[in-house]
C-alpha cells in the first residue's frame, strides 16, 4: 500500500502553493499518493476568503500595515503563540483526516502548522504532522509544540526551531522545481522573445504573483542607469504592466511560464521579498539583490539571506546599482552564487519526512 500525504497549504500568493506541488510531484515519483489542502477553506463563515482579501489588500495599498501586524502579533515578545482561527478550523480538518486517513501530514503555510500542531496535541490526529518552513527566517505561528518534525531551508536557524518547539528540526534544501538549475542560457532566444537588444545587460526584477512594492522606481533606478535593462516580472498584476508600459520602463511580463530561461540569461534578480523565487535563482545559479523588501517577512527574509550571504541587500538607488556593479566582478558573483547552491547540498525535502522510505533522498535535481 502507497504512502497517503495530505498537504496543507494556502494561496498567499504563490509561494506556499508552488512548494506544495513540487513537494506532491517528488512524491508521486516515490509512488506515494498526495493531497494538497487549502487550509483557509477549513476556516468557517468565508474567513479564509475574507483573511486573504485583506493580506493581499495591505501587502498592495498598506503594506506599512502588514508590516506592524508582523511586528506587534508574528515576531512581537507578547503576542500568543497560537493564532486565534486555529480552533476554528480544528473541526474541518478532524473530518478531513478521519474520513481519508494520511501517513503524514506536511504544511507549507504557518496557519496549517498551527492546526495539525493543535489537533495532533489533542489527539485527533494519529498520523505525524510535519512543518515545512518556506522562508528564510522563522515566526512564532510557524512553531507549535503539537508537530512532530520542522524542515527548513536555512541552516542557521535550525537549532533555533529545535529549541523553540521542543522538536526535530533538520535542514532541507529549498523546494523548487528542477527546470531552474537544468535551464540552458539562450540570451538571443530570450532577447527576441521579450523585445530586448541582444546585447542587453538583463536584471529580472520580480514582484511575487500580485506584483507588489515600488517596484516602478526600481525599474527607473536600473532603466536611467545605462547599464542595465529591467525585465519586471508582474505577476498578476495587470495595472502594474500598464504602468511599466506607459513610463517605457522595459519589458513588463505577466505571469510566465519560461523564469527558468529569463534567470538563465540574467545578470541577476532584483527581488522585494526574500522568498520562493530567490530560492529559484539560487538553483538556477542567478545573483540575487533583495532591494527595498516588503515589511513583515520580506525584510526580515532580506536580513536572514544577506547575513548568510547568499544574496545582497540594499534599500537606496545607489546601494542597488553598486551591488549589481559588483557582481560583475567574477569572485565576488562566484562567491555568492556558490554560498547560495550549496543550500541544495541539503536533505531533499521528501527524504525528510517522518515516513519517508529507506533509500529516499536522491537529489531532485
Amino acid at each position: 500500500m502507497s504512502r497517503r500525504v495530505l498537504i496543507l497549504s494556502a494561496p498567499m500568493g504563490s509561494a506556499h502553493d508552488r512548494v506544495a506541488a513540487e513537494l506532491a510531484a517528488r512524491l508521486a515519483a516515490e509512488n506515494a499518493d498526495s493531497e494538497i489542502i487549502d487550509v483557509l477553506q477549513l476556516l468557517p463563515f468565508r474567513l479564509g476568503s475574507a483573511l486573504r482579501r485583506g493580506y493581499r489588500w495591505m501587502i498592495l495599498r498598506a503594506p506599512w500595515l502588514y508590516d506592524v501586524i508582523y511586528q506587534v502579533f508574528f515576531v512581537g515578545k507578547r503576542a500568543a503563540g497560537t493564532s486565534p482561527l486555529t480552533v476554528l478550523a480544528l473541526p474541518a480538518l478532524r473530518r478531513l483526516v478521519a474520513a481519508r486517513p494520511p501517513d503524514e501530514v506536511v504544511s507549507t503555510f504557518h496557519l496549517g502548522a498551527q492546526i495539525a500542531g493543535l489537533l495532533r496535541e489533542r489527539g485527533g490526529l494519529p498520523c505525524p504532522s510535519t512543518v515545512l518552513i518556506v522562508e528564510f527566517t522563522v515566526h512564532r505561528l510557524w512553531l507549535h509544540p503539537g508537530n512532530d518534525r520542522y524542515l527548513c531551508p536555512n541552516p542557521d536557524i535550525v537549532e533555533e526551531i529545535a529549541a523553540r518547539s521542543g522538536r526535530t528540526a533538520l535542514c532541507c534544501a529549498p523546494v523548487v522545481r528542477p527546470e531552474f538549475a537544468r535551464a540552458v542560457a539562450d540570451p538571443g532566444g530570450v532577447a527576441g522573445r521579450v523585445g530586448v537588444d541582444p546585447g542587453d545587460r538583463l536584471v529580472l526584477v520580480s514582484t511575487g504573483s500580485w506584483g507588489v512594492g515600488d517596484v516602478i522606481t526600481t525599474a527607473r533606478t536600473l532603466a536611467g542607469s545605462g547599464r542595465y535593462t529591467p525585465i519586471v516580472l508582474c505577476g498578476n498584476n495587470a495595472e502594474l504592466r500598464r504602468r511599466l508600459r506607459a513610463a517605457g520602463l522595459g519589458p513588463a511580463l505577466g505571469w510566465r511560464d519560461d523564469v527558468p530561461e529569463l534567470m538563465a540569461a540574467a545578470h541577476a534578480l532584483v527581488d522585494n521579498g526574500s522568498g520562493l523565487t530567490c530560492h529559484e535563482a539560487f538553483a538556477a545559479g542567478l545573483p540575487v539583490v533583495i532591494h527595498r523588501p516588503i515589511g513583515g517577512h520580506g525584510v526580515a527574509g532580506a536580513r536572514a539571506m544577506a547575513g548568510a550571504g547568499v544574496s545582497l541587500h540594499t534599500g537606496t538607488a545607489s546601494e542597488l546599482l553598486a551591488a549589481l556593479d559588483l557582481l560583475e566582478d567574477p569572485r565576488s558573483r562566484k562567491r555568492q552564487v556558490d554560498r547560495a547552491y550549496a543550500l541544495f547540498a541539503s536533505l531533499p525535502v521528501q527524504a525528510g519526512l517522518v515516513t519517508a522510505p529507506r533509500g529516499s533522498g536522491s537529489d531532485p535535481r
